[in-house]
């Protein structure tokens, strides 16, 4: 059992959340326009990293005719992709040592998972296990913008926690995260060098503002619960005593959001992210 990301990095519904509004079908035609993929083939698709299953989740209904696996070596996110999503196949897996044949799928798709795999061993399974003319996706995250509402900056019972921890070993350092990052160019580069051809690079942008007249009350709400459980997360994976006082202050403060979003009371608080999309195909 392998539960180190989900219980040190980021916790399942911060990851699930987050992804899922990443990968909401409003935003389909910019990864599409990329992707460049066959909504009606009957394609098998390997999903590398897929965490609690957001992405894969949202690929089975982008591509309803293709088959979908997704893996991951976190037994915490696989048990709650099992458990909450359907029609996909999902199973633990390690991205150095994927447990499938050679020259078995037609499209390998990652998100936000290069930058944490040694290069040669992150391409070099997708070429082992993708067909001849299989394409390969890389979802990058890049730096994006972010506002706060006044109403959700960290509250005194926060401060007061964090404060109280001892400053260690960062966890990312601990837990080998981001150890292989890769810019705008260079991302590209690395997949030519490593073997696979036609390399092509594009943008999605998603702009998550809950005020926006775009968006439903329904998807408002979802990205504003999505950062309330980012909060609640990273206080319980702490692992360090806190007091309930500061659970309380962070639902409050969600509440207090929530309460100004129904009552027409805009804050403009967004969060636009940039993920380049990185496409190549194995010769």
């Amino acid at each position: 059992m392998n539960n180190v990301w989900s219980e040190h990095v980021q916790g399942i519904m911060t990851l699930y959340l987050s992804r899922k509004l990443r990968f909401d079908d409003i935003f389909f035609e910019q990864y599409s326009s990329v992707f460049q993929l066959n909504p009606e083939a009957n394609l098998k698709i390997l999903e590398i990293g897929c965490g609690p299953g957001a992405l894969a989740e949202a690929l089975h209904r982008w591509y309803p005719k293709a088959e979908i696996t997704a893996v991951d070596r976190d037994t915490n996110f696989i048990s709650f992709a099992q458990n909450n999503i359907a029609g996909v196949t999902f199973m633990e897996g390690d991205a150095t040592r994927l447990p499938f044949a050679d020259n078995l799928f037609d499209v390998t798709i990652s998100n936000t998972v290069q930058e944490h795999v040694k290069p040669t061993a992150f391409w070099g399974e997708q070429r082992r296990v993708l067909k001849s003319g299989g394409i390969c996706l890389c979802l990058s995250a890049r730096k994006g913008l972010h506002c706060q509402a006044p109403c959700l900056e960290m509250t005194k019972e926060e401060k007061a926690l964090w404060d109280s921890i001892p400053q260690t070993e960062s966890e990312l350092e601990k837990y080998g995260v981001c150890q292989y990052p890769m810019t705008e160019a260079e991302l590209p580069a690395s997949m030519e060098e490593n073997g696979f051809s036609d390399v092509t690079t594009g943008y999605a942008v998603i702009d998550l503002t809950p005020d926006a007249r775009k968006y439903s009350s329904q998807m408002a709400e979802l990205m504003i619960e999505s950062k309330r459980q980012n909060d609640l997360e990273a206080v319980r994976s702490a692992h360090h005593e806190y007091d309930d006082k500061v659970v309380e202050a962070i639902n409050a403060k969600y509440d207090e959001r929530l309460r100004l979003y129904h009552n027409g009371i805009k804050q403009w608080d967004t969060s636009v992210s940039l993920t380049m999309i990185v496409r190549g195909i194995r010769q």
